[in-house]
C-alpha cells in the first residue's frame, strides 16, 4: 500500500480552516483585546504584588502566550509550504507586525521581573510555590545588565520590522523563489534548490559537481541581496550589541543558552583539534570511491547500497520501526505524525528548503517539515525531526514558559534518533559492503553535525567581528567562508569554486546568531547519551525520558546531571569524538 499524495502534504485545518477563518481573525482580535486588558491591569505593580497575586500573573501571562503564538506559528506553517501564493504572504506579514505589536504590549511583564529587588527575587525563588518559574525567573535575570528601559525597548522591537526582520523575510521569499533547470541522463527538467542538493548524493561524480555548481552559481547572481542581508544582519546585531554593552558577538546567545564562554570556547577547540579525524575519513572515503582525492561535492557520495532510494513508506517503516524498538511510546508520537498529517513531505517551487519540526504550545500538537528526495539521508532527516517532535510532545507536561527546551538540548532528541536508526539497520545487515555503506553514512551525518557546524560558528564569529570594521563585499564574505573550510578540509578534499558561495544559502546565519554550535554540543551529548544506553539498556530509557519532558525548566547542566553527564568536565567533549574514532576504526576493519 502507497501513501495517498494528498496525504504527504500537512494538515493544518486543525489549527484553522484556512488563512480568511474568521476564527483566525478573532484570535487576533481576542489576542489584541487581552494583551490590552493584561497591561492594563499589571503594568507598573508587577514589584508591588504579594506572592498569591503575582502567581496569578505569571499563570495569566502564559495562557495569554499560548492565545497569542497560535495564529502567528499558523502563518508561520503556511508560509513554509507556499511563500509564492499571496494570500500566505499577506497573512505571514501581517502575523509578524501582530507578533511585533503584541511583543512590545506585553515587554513591560519581562522587564519589570528582571528589574525585581534583589531580596523579593532571593524570596520567591526560596519559595515552593514559585518552583515552576524558578528557571524562568533566573533566565530573565541573567540579561538584566543588557536591558534597555522599556520606550527604547519598545522602539527597538517595532523597528526591527523594517530592520532585521525585513532582511530576513527578504532572503526565505528569494531563495524560495528559486528553481533551476538541470539534466541528469540526458533528460533535462525543473528542479527545486532542494532536489538539487539531494543530487550530492547522486552515483555520478559529474552530476554532483554540476548540480552544486548550478545551485551556488544561481545564489551568486543575486550576490548583492545576499551581500546585503548579511552585512545589514551583522550590522543591526552589532548595534544591539552596542546598545546593551555586551562585550562580543556570542554573549547574548551564551547567555540564553546558560552557557559560559569557556564552555563553549572549550567545545569548539576541541572540535578543531579533532578536524584530523575527518581528515582521515575523507581518505578512507576517497580509497572507498576509487578516487585520488574526494571533492567536497564527493562528501555525501553513496557507497553501495546507500545508492538506492527509498519511498517515503519504506522511511516511514524503517524509521517507526527504529523507535519501536527503543520505546512504544516514542513510536506512538512518532506514528501520530502521520496519522493525523502533521508532516508536509515534497519538495517543490515556493516551498522553504531543508527541514524543521516546529512545536507549537503544551496544548498544540508539533508540525514537520520535509523535503523528501528519497536518498538515505532523508531517511535520517525523518528520524530527526521526528525526534524533535517527540522532545516537543513529551514536553507538554510543562508549562508555556518551560515548554521549549534550551538551545543546547534542542537537537538532543533529534540526534539520537538518528543514532537509533543507524543502530536499527546496521543490527539487520550482515552483508559488509552494506554495513560499510552504513557506517559512511552515520560517520558523515556525525562530521556534518560536529565538524561542520563548528565551521559555521568560526564563520559566523569572523563574519561579525569583521563586519564591526566596515562594510564586507561578496568576495571578502566568501574569503572568510573559504579559509574556514579550509582548516576543516585540509589537504585531504579539494572545494570547488563556486563553493565560496557557500555561506549565502544557509538560514541559521540570518535567523539565529550562532545556533549552529548547538548541533555540535547536542551530536557529542547524544554520543555519551548512547553510549550509556548501550551500557545499560532498558533502565536507560526512564531517565533520557525525563531529559526530553523537561522541557525548558532546567538549565542544561541540570538537565543532563541525573544521566551522570558534567558538562564542565575537561574531557567531556573528547568522550564524544573518541565514539567517531572508534566508527571510524570499526569501518577500517570492514573496508
Amino acid at each position: 500500500m502507497t501513501t495517498d499524495i494528498s496525504s504527504m502534504h500537512w494538515d493544518t485545518t486543525r489549527l484553522y480552516p484556512g488563512p480568511t477563518a474568521t476564527e483566525l481573525e478573532a484570535d487576533f482580535a481576542a489576542g489584541s483585546a487581552r494583551a490590552e486588558a493584561f497591561r492594563t491591569q499589571y503594568q507598573g505593580k508587577i514589584a508591588d504584588l504579594d506572592d498569591v497575586a503575582l502567581l496569578e500573573a505569571l499563570s495569566a501571562y502564559e495562557a495569554l502566550e499560548e492565545l497569542l503564538t497560535k495564529p502567528q506559528l499558523y502563518a508561520y506553517l503556511l508560509f513554509a509550504a507556499d511563500s509564492g501564493d499571496d494570500t500566505v504572504k499577506r497573512l505571514s506579514q501581517r502575523a509578524a507586525e501582530f507578533g511585533n505589536r503584541m511583543g512590545r504590549e506585553l515587554l513591560f511583564f519581562d522587564l519589570e521581573l528582571i528589574h525585581l529587588p534583589d531580596d523579593r527575587f532571593a524570596a520567591l525563588t526560596g519559595d515552593s510555590r514559585f518552583a515552576g518559574y524558578c528557571h524562568y525567573l533566573a533566565s530573565l535575570r541573567k540579561f538584566r545588565p543588557h536591558t534597555l528601559a522599556e520606550r527604547e525597548e519598545s522602539l527597538l522591537k517595532q523597528k526591527s520590522l523594517t530592520g532585521s526582520e525585513a532582511f530576513s523575510r527578504l532572503f526565505d521569499e528569494l531563495s524560495a523563489s528559486f528553481t533551476f533547470q538541470f539534466q541528469v541522463d540526458g533528460e533535462e527538467r525543473e528542479y527545486t534548490g532542494e532536489e538539487l542538493l539531494g543530487l550530492l548524493h547522486n552515483p555520478s561524480p559529474d552530476v554532483r559537481e554540476r548540480a552544486f555548481g548550478v545551485f551556488l552559481e544561481r545564489h551568486a547572481e543575486h550576490g548583492i541581496v545576499y551581500a546585503a542581508v548579511f552585512n545589514n544582519v551583522a550590522l543591526d546585531h552589532g548595534q544591539d550589541m552596542e546598545l546593551r554593552s555586551y562585550r562580543y558577538p556570542m554573549e547574548p546567545t551564551n547567555l540564553g543558552n546558560e552557557l559560559s564562554a569557556e564552555v563553549v570556547e572549550r567545545l569548539m577547540t576541541v572540535s578543531e583539534a579533532n578536524y584530523p579525524l575527518a581528515q582521515d575519513y575523507f581518505r578512507l572515503k576517497a580509497r572507498l570511491l576509487g578516487l585520488p582525492q574526494l571533492k567536497n561535492t564527493d562528501i555525501y557520495a553513496p557507497v553501495g547500497e546507500t545508492s538506492r532510494t527509498y519511498s517515503f513508506d519504506e522511511a516511514k517503516e524503517l524509521v517507526l520501526a527504529a523507535y519501536g524498538e527503543f520505546s512504544t511510546e516514542f513510536h506512538d508520537i512518532a506514528a501520530a505524525f502521520f496519522r493525523e498529517r502533521r508532516i508536509d513531505v515534497l519538495p517543490r517551487p515556493g516551498k522553504g528548503g531543508g527541514a524543521f519540526c516546529m512545536g507549537m504550545t503544551p496544548h498544540l500538537s508539533p508540525y514537520v517539515l520535509l523535503n523528501f528526495t528519497g536518498n538515505l539521508r532523508d531517511v535520517a532527516t525523518l528520524a530527526h525531526e521526528l525526534g524533535h517532535g517527540i522532545h516537543f510532545v513529551l514536553a507538554q507536561q510543562q508549562t508555556m514558559v518551560n515548554y521549549h527546551a534550551p538551545l543546547p538540548l534542542a537537537e538532543t532528541a533529534s540526534v539520537f534518533g538518528e543514532m537509533l536508526l543507524t543502530r536499527y539497520l546496521l543490527a539487520r545487515e550482515s552483508d559488509p559492503t552494506v554495513k560499510i555503506a552504513l557506517l559512511c553514512a552515520k560517520i558523515e551525518d556525525i562530521i556534518a553535525t560536529t565538524f561542520r557546524q563548528n565551521v559555521l560558528t568560526r564563520f559566523e564569529e569572523r563574519l561579525h567581528r569583521e563586519r564591526s570594521t566596515g562594510l564586507l563585499t561578496a568576495g571578502h564574505i566568501g574569503d572568510i567562508w573559504w579559509e574556514e573550510n579550509g582548516k576543516l578540509y585540509g589537504d585531504a578534499v579539494t572545494m570547488i569554486d563556486p563553493y565560496r558561495w557557500g555561506w549565502s544559502y544557509i538560514s541559521h546565519f540570518i535567523h539565529a546568531r550562532f545556533y549552529c554550535y548547538s548541533y555540535t554540543f547536542a551530536e557529542l551529548l547524544v554520543l555519551s547519551l548512547y553510549r550509556n544506553y548501550l551500557e545499560q539498556g532498558a533502565p536507560f530509557i526512564p531517565c533520557y525520558r525525563s531529559i526530553l519532558a523537561s522541557g525548558g525548566s532546567l538549565s542544561p547542566a541540570a538537565t543532563v546531571r541525573p544521566a551522570g553527564i558534567d558538562l564542565a568536565a575537561p574531557d567531556f567533549w573528547q568522550n564524544g569524538y573518541d565514539v567517531l574514532l572508534d566508527l571510524i576504526e570499526e569501518l577500517k576493519t570492514l573496508i
